[in-house]
């Protein structure tokens, strides 16, 4: 039974591993038997390269900014000319809040550019790679609550989400009987050192009240979204195209 979630044989490709719940995926994919291609904003963000590679799995790093579309356009063409893979897990995203009536043009461009720009282009040309080729391949896009949700004083990224959302259904649609599955993961509030100030600030009032809210009582561990990303891009999930799964403790239940 096992066997299907192996990933023994393949290769993925990871955006936003540098850190948090990307960082976790791309360990988790490796530890099911996958080599992993790192998209960073650096190649000196070293860490996760080393935790693959001492699970004796390979890990090659490419280094390009999300928020610049020349430089995302470029990416799965420098890549194929060096490697064949599988697997595309979109997890690099930004968040700035601001209230709506202030929220400066530029920096709305550049959320709805890094959070579902460039996840459309690295779609876009992996799905085209992958058709030409008739390589059979699967796609994990990051949503969110605010997928579903609008929040407060995050109008671009709720946008850019469910943005995400809408784009997972209507790129299965097109390609789910051509071999390309294509589904998303929402996290929840997760502890990663981007909300570290949330969860130790003196005044609690905010951090309790959205804890108390969830039904497990806790914020996930970027480690959770192993399993989730394991079944997604293995033979387990063969016949689960177009969806998106939520991993919050049952936040979006209540």
């Amino acid at each position: 039974m096992l066997d299907i979630f192996s990933l023994s044989g393949q290769a993925a490709l990871v955006t936003g591993g540098a850190r948090g719940i990307g960082q976790a995926i791309a360990v988790g994919l490796a530890e099911a038997g996958a080599d992993i291609i790192l998209v960073l904003r650096e190649t000196s963000q070293t860490d996760t390269k080393s935790m693959i590679e001492a699970l004796g799995r390979k890990c090659w790093t490419y280094a390009a900014d999300l928020g610049n579309v020349q430089a995302v356009s470029d990416i799965i063409a420098a890549v194929t000319t060096e490697h064949e893979f599988q697997i595309l897990v979109n997890v690099a995203g930004i968040q700035r809040r601001i209230v709506a009536q202030d929220f400066p043009q530029e920096v709305y461009d550049e959320v709805l550019q890094v959070n579902l720009g460039a996840t459309f282009i690295l779609c876009r040309d992996t799905g085209k790679y992958w058709l030409e080729r008739s390589i059979e391949g699967c796609i994990i896009n990051t949503a969110s609550l605010a997928s579903f949700q609008g929040g407060i004083n995050m109008a671009a990224y709720a946008a850019s989400k469910g943005g995400v959302n809408q784009l997972t259904k209507a790129l299965s649609n097109e390609w789910a009987s051509r071999g390309i599955r294509v589904n998303a993961i929402a996290p929840g509030y997760i502890a990663t050192d981007m909300n570290v100030d949330t969860r130790t600030n003196t005044d609690t009032t905010y951090y309790d009240s959205i804890t108390t809210r969830i039904p497990q009582g806790r914020w996930g561990k970027p480690e959770e979204f192993k399993g989730p990303a394991i079944f997604l891009a293995s033979r387990a999930s063969s016949y689960v195209t177009g969806e998106t799964i939520v991993v919050d403790g049952g936040w979006m239940a209540r």
